[in-house]
Formats: structure tokens, C-alpha cells, sequence
């Protein structure tokens, strides 16, 4: 755990050398989607399976939340559960009827439900507003207090951050961490063994859209406008390369992909005309010469720093 309470120091003395309201925004984005990136790192990294469909959980938790507050009048804290209640449930139906599939067909069955979502998005604009989005979503409130300002939502975006890395090591580190790890190696074995891979594939299906669904609340309540461009497969796209380029199957290396990746289409602005060149160019060298992310980095380092602590004494 102390790597994690080093993370709490660091994220929480930010913003008391940091003022800038657009950085304070870049970084509480990075948080967003580092909660994405930890359940679906669940997914892909320890039970071996591929989604291009969390962009669809991410938009029911957004949308969701937003239309139980606008249309229904409801407490954006009773919103937010509900929406994830019904994303989660949603996310478990559909993992029985899809999880059954392997490889490129479980592929083309998330593509699907991120499709099918994003143009129920467009379609359904007397709720979702359509094109045009949905404005005017309530804040987050406590009492008197609302999460209005980019240092408030930062605060509480990182909390849950926080929170959910905590889980996700738990979750991994423990017996089923094995057991996952296990199916992602053997479905065959894993069987063998005495394994329920199908109940555990949906269980971490469900979870990992669960997840999602929070982070896509808190962003909808955060920003207060919503709009379905953000939702759609290239966000799933995204999610999937900052958990490669951090690390499949590590907790902390999809904390370091979204830490890295976020943030630099706004670095790359520099180079205007040639910032997606650069963007893909250093990708590929990433996933060629690092092929196990940027977590293995500090697998790497740690017989160098062992034998610098040892050659200290």
C-alpha cells in the first residue's frame, strides 16, 4: 500500500502548486480515465478477454445519471448509483450472452454494443438531447457546498480515483487475482481446476463496466454537458491502448497509461501539422520496444535499485 499512499501525497499537493484551472481540468480527465483504464485492465489484462464496448458503459453512466437528474428531478447522489445499478445489471446480461464468444467475435460483440449505444444516443434527442448534447446538468453537492470549481471536482475525482486503484489491487492480489490470471492463461485448465470461468468473466465484465459507469457519472456531473461524440468507439479505443501501453495486466500500468496518454494531445499541440504523425510514431515504438508497457519499466529498474541499496551499506 505504500505505493499508493505516495500517489495520494502526489495528487493531493498538486493543486497547492497549481492554480491553472485548465491543468487542474487536464489532470482530473487523467483521473477519469484512470478508473477506466483499472477495470478494464481487470478484463483484459488478468481475465484475458478484449473489449471495444466500454465506451457505451462509460456513456450510460454519464447519461444516465445526467437524464435522472434533469428529467426525473432526482439528487445527483441518488442518480449516480442508480445509473451504475442499471449499467452494471446491463453490462451482466450481456457478458452471459456475449462472454460465450472468443477473440475477434467477442471483439465484434462489444464493438456492437458501443454502436448501438452511441446511435440510441443520437436518436433518442428528446432525452439525450442528440447532436446538440445534453446542457445544464447539476453539480455534485454536499449541504451547501457543490463541486463547481476544477479544484473541488479534481478533489473528488482523485478521492475516488484512489479508491478504485485500492480495489483493484485488492481484488488482484488476492485469490482471484489467481484465478483470473488463470483463465486469462487456460480457459481449459482453469476448468479443470474447478474454475467457473463464466461466472467469473461476467462477474469482472459487470465490475469493470461498473467502474466505467462511475467514472462517466462523475465526469457528466463535472462538466455539465454531455454530448455523444465523446462516447463513442474511439474513446473504447483509447481506454483499450492506455491499458497496452501501461501494462496488461497491471493495476498501476493502467494508471501510468492514462497518465501518459492523456495528457498529450495537449502537449502535441506544439507541433500542430504533425502531432498525429508524432502521437502514432511514439505508440509504435512504445508497443515495439516495450511490447509489456510502461509498467515493466520498473520491473527492470528494481535489480539496479536492489544493488544500489545493498552497495550503500
Amino acid at each position: 500500500m505504500r505505493p499508493l499512499l505516495l500517489l495520494g501525497l502526489l495528487v493531493f499537493s498538486v493543486p497547492l502548486v497549481l492554480n491553472n484551472p485548465y491543468y487542474l481540468n487536464v489532470l482530473a480527465i487523467v483521473g477519469l480515465n484512470a478508473m477506466v483504464a483499472v477495470g478494464l485492465s481487470l478484463f483484459i489484462g488478468y481475465a484475458g478477454q478484449i473489449s471495444l464496448g466500454h465506451g457505451a458503459f462509460y456513456a450510460m453512466g454519464a447519461y444516465g445519471s445526467a437524464i435522472l437528474a434533469l428529467h426525473f428531478g432526482l439528487n445527483p447522489w441518488f442518480s449516480l448509483p442508480l445509473a451504475i445499478f442499471f449499467t452494471t445489471l446491463a453490462a451482466w446480461g450481456l457478458g452471459y450472452l456475449i462472454l460465450r464468444l472468443r477473440g475477434h467475435y467477442l471483439v465484434m460483440a462489444t464493438l456492437g454494443i458501443n454502436l448501438v449505444v452511441y446511435f440510441l444516443l443520437i436518436e433518442l434527442e428528446p432525452w439525450t438531447g442528440g447532436l446538440s448534447g445534453l446542457p445544464g446538468i447539476p453539480p455534485l453537492c454536499l449541504g451547501d457546498f457543490c463541486f463547481l470549481t476544477d479544484r473541488a471536482c479534481y478533489f473528488l475525482i482523485w478521492t475516488v480515483a484512489l479508491l478504485v486503484v485500492a480495489l483493484g489491487l485488492r481484488l488482484t492480489q488476492g485469490r482471484l487475482g489467481r484465478e483470473l490470471r488463470a483463465i486469462r492463461d487456460s480457459e481449459t485448465a482453469a476448468r479443470a481446476l474447478g474454475i467457473p470461468v463464466t461466472r467469473y468473466k461476467v462477474a469482472v465484465f459487470a465490475l469493470s463496466a461498473a467502474i466505467t459507469a462511475l467514472a462517466g457519472g462523475l465526469y457528466t456531473h463535472y462538466l455539465s454537458f454531455i454530448s455523444p461524440k465523446t462516447f463513442d468507439v474511439f474513446y473504447s479505443v483509447e481506454m483499450v491502448t492506455m491499458v497496452l501501453i501501461g501494462g496488461m495486466g497491471s493495476v498501476w500500468g493502467a494508471v501510468l497509461g492514462a497518465a501518459f496518454l492523456t495528457p498529450l494531445p495537449q502537449v502535441l499541440e506544439f507541433f500542430e501539422e504533425f502531432k498525429d504523425i508524432f502521437y502514432g510514431l511514439l505508440l509504435m515504438v512504445i508497443l515495439v520496444w516495450q511490447p509489456k508497457g510502461l509498467s515493466a519499466f520498473w520491473e527492470n529498474l528494481k535489480p539496479f535499485a536492489k544493488r544500489l541499496r545493498f552497495s550503500a551499506f
